[in-house]
């Protein structure tokens, strides 16, 4: 009995027990057990089961903003080049003074125009090797120093020497020219004094635009170049041109090209100077200026395959000379923007108002040697001297109406 009471006492302190777990276990009225409240939030936070969540989508990146297009830059220059400087014995013996050779005087009354131009340019057609190897006149021309003095004071910035003359007192009188114009600070083309001089791309730079000068002959009135020294003379190539213009091409902005030929005193060109102006205009030539005629012959424009144009004058005639005949000492003074458009990696060049100042050469018994712009020239001076200018006008124009044919008060300031 007491084993049976014993019993049922142990099973009632072991129910007692489980009651008293059991109650802990669950939340009283009104409250909430904290786990499962949690749980409870996260899933509240899912979809039923066997529902798929939908995707979790990241915002779509924002469209890029166009990329502005590049501003276009424009710059310009002005250039100007003359025609033939042939020293006479005439020209020189007047400009002879105790201190040497004075030229300034018959530049005066043009030497303001070529000083206000950004780039100028004149073909030195007699070899200045100076009195050291004896001064001389036709058919062998040596010149001195001062010559080449004054067309720096006066504002030139570069003189082309390939000509028929070149060779005509040999070797010694281009290398001391070439001194000279080394020592005053003259850009000079078409004869150098080494290989290495003449393999040297000239490249001036004015107002952010780069210009490669380039200068050939069609000869040197038989003298034979020195075997092993072509250097010495560019003589017209038209396959070296051509190559010589597209090398300068990818290393300036703009392309001048001086060519001296033609057939000397005749006012128009002829179809082989056209043929090659052609041909080097295809190539890339921006601008072709000719000389040798000693007259002046008009311009005109080159349409070319990439879309450009060539501005060539035929020959500019005469500047400063001891020749007779009044087309003979006619000469003038171009006039041309060089303008360069940029706009991003594009670039294009553009040859705009193309203008001539018509010059003419006073003399009075082989002195008194003056260039006079020829709307200055009085009746006294020159007879006829209206009608001239009347003739050059129309001669000049006929290939290019818009060409300005300039007065000394023409305002080319822009």
């Amino acid at each position: 009995m007491k084993r049976t009471s014993r019993i049922l006492l142990w099973i009632l302190l072991l129910c007692l027990a489980w009651g008293t777990t059991g109650c802990a276990s669950q939340p009283a009225p009104g409250q909430s057990n904290s786990r499962q409240s949690l749980n409870d939030g996260a899933s509240a936070s899912k979809e039923p089961s066997g529902t798929e969540a939908p995707a979790n989508t990241a915002a779509p990146a924002p469209t890029p903003s166009p990329t502005p297009e590049p501003e276009e830059t424009v710059t310009s220059l002005t250039f100007v080049a003359v025609g033939d400087v042939l020293i006479h014995s005439s020209l020189y013996k007047d400009a002879y003074t105790t201190e040497g050779y004075h030229f300034d005087p018959m530049f005066e009354l043009v030497a303001q125009t070529i000083k206000d131009a950004d780039f100028a340019m004149a073909n030195q057609e007699s070899m200045i090797g100076g009195v050291e190897i004896g001064l001389s006149d036709y058919p062998s021309f040596n010149s001195p120093f001062e010559i080449g003095t004054t067309l720096k004071e006066v504002g030139f910035d570069a003189v082309t020497i390939a000509n028929n003359h070149t060779l005509d007192r040999g070797e010694q009188a281009i290398l001391n020219a070439i001194g000279h114009w080394d020592a005053i600070g003259m850009t000079y083309v078409g004869a150098y004094r080494s290989r290495e001089d003449q393999e040297t791309l000239r490249i001036a730079e004015q107002n952010g635009i780069k210009l490669a000068l380039l200068g050939y002959t069609y000869g040197t009135n038989g003298i034979p170049v020195p075997e092993g020294k072509d250097y010495l003379v560019n003589l017209i190539d038209p396959e070296v041109i051509v190559r010589d213009i597209q090398e300068a091409s990818r290393k300036a902005d703009a392309v001048v090209v001086n060519l001296h030929f033609g057939r000397e005193y005749e006012r128009m060109p002829n179809e082989e100077q056209k043929k090659l102006a052609e041909r080097l205009a295809q190539a890339g030539a921006d601008l072709i200026i000719g000389h040798h005629p000693h007259v002046l012959q008009p311009c005109e424009w080159i349409e070319r395959e990439d879309g450009g144009r060539t501005f060539v004058i035929y020959s500019l005639g005469n500047f400063l000379s001891g020749q007779e005949g009044v087309y003979k000492e006619i000469g003038g003074i171009l006039h041309v923007t060089i303008e360069k458009r940029e706009r991003g990696d594009q670039r294009s060049i553009s040859i705009l108002e193309p203008a001539l100042l018509p010059t003419w050469t006073h003399k009075k018994n082989w002195r008194q040697y003056k260039i006079i712009p020829l709307d200055q020239v009085t009746e006294q001076q020159l007879p006829g001297a209206a009608e001239y200018r009347e003739k050059i006008r129309r001669h000049m124009t006929q290939w290019m109406p818009e060409l300005t044919i300039l007065t000394s008060t023409s305002d080319r300031s822009g």
